[in-house]
């Protein structure tokens, strides 16, 4: 069977592309660095790829804020093309900024089923609630059992660096509706087993003071998947800070994402 074909989307600022595509690649899938401009000019490039995946950045240098002006092009531009994507047996994965994107485009936390978005979203990505860019290791535990992209994995460490990762929602209704259809993917979480999983973990545990302790969101199907860590960033063992101290080799735990996604198409 023919490589899974997967268009990594960039735009103005964008910076993380080349080594998420590089991670594709490395677990057998064939990914294609596409602009977005060119995706304007010709929508019909995404009919030839099973998965979107929007990496991470400051794409427009969040001059309104991140992701806003990516995701609107998505919405108002590409409104189309993206339903025809998405009602497809597709993936879609956002990291970081680009989970930023698909809050900001409406595409999470609905998926196809209310894209395009008729009303205001009932949640988004703001500033951290220390209200400043941070980057670090935390540690994350799976929450959903629906995520592709998480299969297999219980708990995973990777790194951070984001202003604006604080998920926040228009009522607590949203976070209901949420672990009904088992959509929260990643949880921050600490080595205490008697922490409740929705008790607001202090920092740098919780990095941003998100609600819930939330790092990632699924759509409903488990398909899509937005997180504000970045599994690109640890394909490798000696990529992790501590790689020496703690004897590590081979792959990082970063590569278990992509791998998951390829092998969907298997």
């Amino acid at each position: 069977m023919a490589s899974p074909r997967i268009c990594v989307l960039r735009a103005p600022g964008t910076n993380c592309d080349v080594e998420t595509a590089h991670a594709f690649d490395t677990c057998g899938g064939t990914a294609e660095r596409i602009h977005l401009f060119r995706l304007l000019e010709n929508p019909g490039l995404l009919k030839d790829f099973q998965a979107l995946c929007i990496p991470g950045g400051f794409s427009y240098g969040d001059d309104l804020g991140a992701g806003v002006v990516f995701g609107a092009e998505l919405q108002n531009r590409l409104g189309d093309t993206i339903r025809e994507f998405l009602s497809r047996d597709t993936l879609a994965l956002g990291i970081c900024n680009g989970f930023q994107v698909l809050m900001k485009s409406g595409i999470l936390p609905g998926g196809a089923a209310t894209w395009p978005p008729k009303e205001q979203p009932d949640a988004t990505l703001t500033w951290n609630q220390n209200g400043k860019y941070t980057a670090l290791w935390v540690r994350l535990r799976t929450a959903s059992s629906k995520s592709v992209f998480l299969k297999g994995i219980e708990s995973i460490e990777l790194p951070i660096a984001h202003a604006e990762g604080r998920i926040v929602t228009r009522s607590p209704e949203v976070l209901s509706g949420w672990k009904r259809e088992d959509q929260v993917a990643l949880r921050y979480c600490s080595g205490d087993p008697t922490s409740g999983e929705d008790e607001l973990l202090p920092y740098p545990v919780n990095p941003n003071g998100s609600l819930a302790n939330i790092a990632g969101l699924s759509d409903p199907t488990g398909r899509i998947l937005g997180l504000m860590p970045h599994p690109e960033r640890f394909l490798f063992a000696t990529q992790h800070p501590q790689w020496t101290r703690r004897k590590l080799r081979g792959e990082g735990e970063g590569i278990k994402l992509f791998r998951n996604a390829v092998a969907y198409f298997g």
